[in-house]
């Protein structure tokens, strides 16, 4: 046993030894011990890159720079270049074809990527049709609309609830009994009040209570089929009608046994009975005439698999199985099309599935002419990724088993640019027109061609005989600005948008609108791209990222705090001066700060947003009788910033102080940072940037259209950031058009329209105009330089009295841009003429005003005359 242990244990010995060795040679390549200061060599030109944006590895286009960040500030450490390659003709005709297939699947990939992604739940979205000449909104603001028709056109009629109330879900009409939803779970009731001469809708609580007094909160709800009563789903899972609304008579119906009611699937039933859904995807029905009231429908049938159903709104249509058959069609939670079928008195499920590779979140059935013999009903359905499909469903069909109906699946894709709104059931207006919520708050109208859009009034059912040939085209609906977009209110003057009664307008602005009308709406919707498709493409140089360092220093050094009273300017050293009158004497004041500071950013109710030397955003804020800083930067999600908004308030126009109150700024890496200010709450949100671009400064924040950010992006393109929707949107411009990364302003004639101008740079120094109408929507209009040789500099502006724009040009003058008889003109305002003594005398007297003349540009030359007028350093400009 001794020489067999010894044996065994040399054997052991050996073999460890060898494994040793084996591993030192494969771990330990000799060459590295000889070869110390080896240095890296580039032997590819792939290499990538992970895209924030999109989420996925992409490609890097070469030369491409490297960076080190570090707190946001980024810096080039390297570069990766292009090797240098010997090719044969064949090679390159070889590597052309392999660029052009990758180019082909690079735009396939794109186009996929931006149709399959998934939209967000709008809660605030419902459609409610009030009648054939009026249907009623509320947007995902939480506001409350109306789209009338006055005999003319389609009016926008305002009807928000009182701001105490909040936020609004849905509208129902009960008996001709107009009721609202709040988001908190309040109903209210919109009556008329006498004023004088005139009566004005006013909104009044409707809540109702319990014996125990316990307030009732709502969560949805749905009026029944003759429009005589509704059904409300509680916060707490019970099932309450109301029966009538003038004397209110409410009751509660409980809930069904071990369930709740998540949602009211349908109440417009022949056989008069509510069916719900609970939130563990079950169907129960309520019946008040049946014992027990509550029964639970069952998964039976071999042939359906059985799943739970997405607390949502169906809808029952009669007669599709035969005479005295009724038809329940829901959706489950992984997106089905299933039908509870009741014929002969025999209940059964059908599963009449999906289209492939889409998630359906709602119904919406369409309306069928009475006086047309059709085969067919339809459904239109939305999905997930926003688009519509039609689901045409053979009449008489109670002898076809499940799963086998034809393919009777039609997409209709959805608008350009544009998607429809996830699990929000469109509305049909008339026979064969359907209205459908857009994920961008606005509305689309799915109509036949030459029948239907904007410009289109109420259709007459003998008008439109369905046929499956029939084709399908979708118009874009303009919705108000507290959406975002341009619709304007109706006005209770003579014309065609009065808010009762349209009368034609003879004027020849509106003939030619009549004539182009159509073109024109057209035209303005097709003003926003959508920026999902050309996520992939990324920033290839480090200019792109890194904005000059003095930009904010250059275009927020001033900020006005009190119109009249009082403003700030930052010096070259970073100091902070404030110029205040103070019973009727104007002085200097310094502000002392830790830190010098570069720019100043923004200001609200009395406090200033600036930012120093370090990229950080102090506020500076009073506390108490003391002023005291505060680092923005430093809270929760703060970022280092470099641009804020150029302008607080337009002139005459005064700026209210809400809960909901937000500031907007430009981080250092391009991204848009919201910032929540109401009641000193700083709160930061990422708003991101378009995918294809960073963002480099902010043109206008909710001066030029409330909800709305519009943006420069570091291509020159410009781009608007919705706060209501949160999303991105391009604005059409040629491509030979480059904007400039300054600051731009705002001009409107009158704040009772939204008809105004955005004034910015293009990169070449001339003045661009973006403007809007409602006549002729939005528009580009090229102003170009005062004089040869002369390009602009700077942000543009400060603007007044709605058609005046002072700009700085490259010779030092400055020049004022005015409208004469709708005409725009030039007018060179010459420029300050600084000597040695006033300017001695400025620094111990203080300074003496005085008023000097515009000049023209034909009578430049008496600048040259006498120079001595221009002595002072506060000289003004009149333009008279």
């Amino acid at each position: 046993m001794s020489m067999f242990h010894l044996i065994y244990a040399i054997w052991v010995l050996l073999s460890v030894s060898c494994f040793i060795v084996v591993v030192c040679a494969s771990w330990c390549p000799y060459p590295i011990f000889q070869q110390s200061n080896q240095q890296f060599e580039q032997k590819t030109d792939q290499f990538w890159v992970f895209s924030e944006q999109t989420g996925r590895w992409v490609e890097a286009q070469l030369p491409y720079d490297l960076l080190s960040c570090v707190n946001g500030d980024c810096r080039k450490v390297g570069s990766i270049l292009q090797t240098e390659k010997k090719n044969t003709p064949e090679v390159s005709e070889l590597e052309h074809k392999l660029d052009e297939q990758k180019i082909s699947v690079e735009n396939k990939d794109s186009s996929m990527e931006a149709e399959d992604v998934v939209l967000p739940q709008r809660k605030r979205i419902s459609l409610t049709k009030i009648s054939e000449t009026s249907v009623w909104i509320t947007g995902e603001s939480g506001s409350i609309y109306e789209k009338f028709w006055n005999g003319m056109e389609w009016v926008i009629v305002p009807h928000d609830l009182p701001v105490s109330a909040g936020s609004a879900i849905s509208v129902y009409v009960i008996n001709q009994t107009i009721l609202a939803l709040s988001e908190a779970g309040n109903l209210y009731q919109q009556i008329r009040v006498q004023l004088g001469e005139s009566s004005q809708p006013v909104w009044v609580e409707f809540t109702p209570t319990e014996p125990d007094k316990n307030i009732l909160m709502m969560k949805s709800g749905v009026a029944s089929h003759d429009g005589q009563r509704a059904y409300f789903c509680t916060k707490n899972g019970t099932l309450v009608e109301l029966a009538s609304a003038e004397p209110p008579r409410w009751t509660n119906h409980g809930q069904p046994g071990g369930a709740n009611v998540a949602a009211i699937a349908d109440a417009a039933s022949t056989r008069e009975v509510v069916y719900t859904i609970s939130s563990a995807g079950d169907l129960y029905e309520y019946d008040r005439k049946s014992k027990p009231s509550w029964k639970r429908h069952i998964w039976q049938e071999r042939t359906a698999r059985a799943a739970p159903l997405m607390p949502s709104k169906g809808c029952s249509l009669p007669g599709l199985s035969g005479d005295h058959s009724e038809s329940l069609f829901l959706l489950t939670k992984e997106g089905t099309l299933v039908e509870r079928r009741l014929h002969q008195r025999k209940w059964k499920w059908v599963v009449h599935g999906r289209p492939q590779d889409q998630i359906l979140t709602s119904i919406t059935p369409a309306l069928q002419d009475e006086s047309s013999e059709t085969s067919s009903i339809s459904l239109f359905l939305t999905t997930s990724y926003g688009s519509v499909y039609e689901y045409r469903i053979p009449k008489q069909l109670g002898h076809v088993p499940n799963n086998q109906y034809p393919e009777v699946w039609k997409s209709h894709q959805h608008p350009l640019h544009a998607k429809a709104a996830r699990g929000i059931a469109g509305l049909q207006l008339y026979v064969g027109r359907i209205l459908f919520p857009l994920d961008d708050g606005r509305l689309a109208e799915l109509h036949p061609l030459e029948l239907g859009g904007e410009s289109s009034g109420p259709s007459q059912p003998q008008n439109i005989r369905r046929k499956a040939s029939t084709k399908y085209v979708w118009s874009i609906l303009d919705v108000p600005e507290s959406e975002g977009w341009n619709a304007e209110y109706c006005t209770e003057e003579r014309g065609p948008r009065n808010c009762l009664a349209g009368i034609k307008d003879e004027s020849e602005d509106s003939v030619i609108s009549l004539v182009t009308g159509r073109r024109k709406q057209s035209q303005a919707q097709n003003h926003y791209l959508s920026v999902g498709a050309s996520g992939g493409r990324l920033i290839q140089s480090s200019e792109e990222y890194n904005m000059p360092n003095n930009w904010i220093s250059s275009n927020f050094r001033l900020r006005l705090m009190d119109e009249g009273k009082s403003f700030f300017l930052l010096t070259d050293d970073g100091l902070i001066f404030e110029y205040i009158c103070i019973e009727s004497v104007w002085i200097w004041l310094r502000h002392e700060s830790s830190t010098a500071m570069k720019g100043i950013l923004s200001k609200y109710n009395g406090s200033l947003f600036m930012v120093d030397t370090h990229g950080s955003m102090l506020l500076r804020e009073r506390s108490g009788k003391e002023l005291a800083w505060r680092n923005c930067t430093a809270g929760s999600k703060g970022r280092n910033v470099i641009g804020g908004q150029p302008w607080d308030g337009l002139p005459g126009q005064e700026r209210k102080v809400t809960t909901e109150d937000t500031l907007f700024f430009v981080s250092k890496t391009g991204r848009l940072m919201k910032l929540m200010v109401s009641a000193r709450k700083l709160k930061w949100k990422d708003c991101r940037n378009p995918p294809d671009a960073k963002v480099a400064c902010i043109v206008d924040q909710e001066l030029f259209r409330k909800n709305i950010v519009f943006v420069i992006g570091r291509n020159g393109r410009l781009y608007q950031y919705n706060k209501v929707t949160d999303l991105w949107h391009e604005h059409y411009h040629s491509q030979h058009l480059v904007l400039s990364q300054f600051p731009g302003t705002v001009i409107r004639p009158s704040l009772r329209t939204l008809s105004g101008s955005l004034f910015v740079l293009s990169r070449e120094g001339g003045l661009v105009e973006y403007q809007w109408s409602s006549l002729y929507g939005w528009n580009w209009v090229e102003h170009g330089t005062p004089n040869r040789g002369v390009t602009l500099v700077g942000s543009p502006g400060p603007s007044f009295e709605g058609n005046k724009l002072f700009l700085i040009g490259s010779d030092g003058k400055v020049y004022l841009r005015y409208m004469d008889k709708k005409a725009w003109k030039w007018k060179d305002c010459g420029f300050p003429y600084v000597g040695n003594k006033p300017v001695e005398a400025h620094r111990h007297a203080g300074f003496q005003e005085e008023k000097v003349d515009c000049i023209d540009e034909d009578s430049a030359s008496c600048l040259k005359k006498d120079q001595r007028t221009f002595g002072d350093l506060n000289i003004k400009c009149d333009s008279r």
